[in-house]
């Protein structure tokens, strides 16, 4: 018989063992010693290392968007909104190093991983951040010749580069000291003429 809460107590134990010695470093042995679990029973739940990561970044994003969603909802404008989004991206990886590691570094090895089997997930993700741009561009805060599409990607890939270089960096400061900055560099350009 299985056990539900199992598969949750395989993928965390797979966080910590993929960021303390690297995904193509890690067995599934390594993963059921650190679960406390044989390695056999990784099976019941899971086919391989593979489908372990890919269910991982399922699991967390599925999480972490809905999280989001839930977050940026009772904050009533669209500028507050989009500083909302950056403070949590940041904050998250912060409080999660292990899982900061995973998701900026480990899953990055392979190439098919985004190809495909994280598109769903990642869209989701920018869907979220494209309902805020354009309910600000409705509300007449954010201009309304913007390109969503590009500025939704800019601001995930903003957000994901401080946080791969945090990750794999000292991490010296703290990373949700940069949200403000990096929200107010978005949203108002670096130009001194607006142009």
């Amino acid at each position: 018989m299985r056990d539900p809460d199992k598969p949750q107590q395989i993928i965390d134990a797979a966080v910590r063992v993929f960021a303390r010695t690297g995904y193509y470093n890690s067995r599934v042995s390594d993963i059921a010693r650190e679960a406390g679990i044989a390695s056999g029973t990784i099976y019941l739940y899971f086919r391989t290392k593979d489908d372990i990561l890919v269910t991982l970044f399922r699991h967390k994003m599925a999480e972490w968007v809905a999280s989001v969603r839930k977050e940026v909802a009772g904050e009533p404008e669209p500028i507050a909104k989009i500083r909302k989004i950056v403070r949590l991206h940041f904050k998250v990886i912060e409080e999660n190093p292990e899982l900061g590691e995973v998701v900026q570094v480990e899953l990055r090895q392979g190439q098919k991983f985004f190809r495909g089997a994280s598109a769903r997930e990642v869209s989701a993700y920018f869907d979220v951040i494209q309902a805020v741009l354009e309910e600000g561009i409705a509300a007449g805060r954010i201009r309304r010749d913007l390109h969503v599409k590009i500025a939704t990607k800019m601001l995930f890939g903003a957000m994901d580069q401080l946080a791969t270089s945090w990750v794999l960096g000292k991490r010296a400061y703290r990373l949700t000291d940069a949200a403000d900055a990096v929200a107010t560099i978005f949203l108002k350009g670096v130009s001194s003429d607006g142009v």
